[in-house]
């Protein structure tokens, strides 16, 4: 009985320390700069980074600036996969639209094959802001877990 209550201990306990989740997020950046100007791509960071490290606390006593070195901040470590933009000389290409979903799809399939789960989609859009602009993304993230 004592075998059996130890097993079933040791099995509770490594059920417990294995369901521990993991995120991880991937980031598309596609570009809705007319005439094909922009880059777009998928981002996928290969390293990891302590929000903690590069975090300050501000109050009434200390209301000091965070002074954390941007260049600690950066990740030289990452993925770039190219990705086509969504204009190109003849303005918006629906191919290139399609060509991206494929791309997209597949790293989608392959991170469920590693054994990470789709959690979340979040999109967002930064667009033409008038005359002479010229600038504009469509951002995803892609959120992911274990």
């Amino acid at each position: 009985m004592k075998k059996i209550l130890f097993l079933a201990a040791i099995a509770i306990a490594t059920f417990f320390e294995g369901n521990a989740q993991q995120y991880k997020v991937i980031t598309s950046v596609e570009s809705i700069v007319p005439n094909g100007l922009g880059r777009s791509r998928i981002i996928n960071a290969l390293e990891e980074k302590d929000y903690k490290e590069y975090t300050s606390v501000r109050s009434d006593e200390d209301n000091s600036r965070n002074k954390s070195d941007r260049g600690d901040i950066r990740v030289k470590n990452f993925e770039e996969t190219k990705l086509l933009n969504f204009y190109n000389l003849g303005g918006i290409r629906f191919q290139n639209i399609a060509a991206n979903d494929a791309i997209i799809t597949n790293m989608i399939n392959s991170m469920i094959a590693e054994g990470w789960a789709l959690a979340h989609v979040i999109s967002a859009v930064e667009s033409e802001g008038g005359k002479g602009d010229g600038k504009g993304i469509f951002i995803t993230r892609y959120i992911f877990k274990k």
